[in-house]
């Protein structure tokens, strides 16, 4: 393996599997995982648990106390913590593990609007900034390799299609207990694309050097033979073996 770590940014649509992706380089490289989208997603709990988020209408699909946010965010701890099966990194909010509450269709509905306010990607940004000299670090998010890290040595911007991300996630969702139509999923995927690409505070966009990824019809495996590739070619970085 080489002697040099490296930054790598992991962005892309929602479902396509980027923090599977990213957990998996992260340990084959013995790198440090940041699950970014926890953290926003950890926000978007502390708002609802303080009933900052209104209920929805046709004028505002989902009203926020930004002022209360806003003050709020500074009583807000999220550290993660290697609790889960195999030393997997779970998500605390103040102390508490509330990894199986950020995975719900509530909070999937809510967190793309809690994450286009611009305080609160500045109060995320800081957290990751904290990891900038640390180096040896895998990323994924939405805006990694544009904003968080637009000099990341290796950036990949992950896409599938649709549908395939919307079955994806129902999967997850079956397995986890939480069922939900095929359907509502679906919507629930277009409706984050759009506000994702949509919102003027870092939308989700194809950095200029960043490696496509489409994993629509990749297996695991494929796809850590692929990157392997690249860090290989690139960098003289050999992963380990399982």
């Amino acid at each position: 393996m080489g002697n040099s770590k490296i930054i790598i940014a992991i962005d892309g649509y929602s479902s396509t599997g980027k923090s599977s992706f990213a957990k998996l380089i992260a340990r084959k490289l013995d790198y440090i995982y940041i699950d970014t989208g926890a953290l926003y997603r950890a926000v978007t709990c502390f708002a609802c648990r303080n009933g900052w988020i209104g209920e929805p209408s046709e004028e505002n699909p989902c009203p926020i106390d930004t002022d209360s946010l806003r003050e709020g965010l500074r009583k807000i701890s999220v550290t993660f913590r290697p609790t889960g099966p195999d030393g997997k990194s779970e998500t605390y909010l103040n102390g508490e593990n509330i990894e199986t509450q950020i995975r719900s269709m509530e909070i999937s509905a809510k967190v793309s609007y809690i994450s286009a306010l611009p305080f609160v990607r500045k109060f995320i940004d800081g957290i990751l900034h904290a990891y900038r000299k640390e180096r040896g670090v895998v990323m994924d998010g939405r805006d990694i390799g544009t904003a968080v890290f637009p000099d990341a040595e290796l950036k990949i911007f992950m896409t599938a299609s649709p549908h395939i991300r919307a079955e994806r996630r129902y999967k997850e969702l079956q397995a986890a207990g939480n069922p939900q139509s095929i359907e509502q999923v679906l919507k629930n995927l277009e409706e984050r694309d759009y506000m994702d690409t949509h919102r003027e505070t870092a939308p989700l966009i194809r950095a200029e050097d960043a490696i496509l990824l489409d994993n629509s019809q990749m297996t695991i495996p494929e796809q850590l033979q692929w990157i392997g590739g690249i860090l290989r070619e690139r960098f003289g970085l050999e992963m380990k073996a399982d």
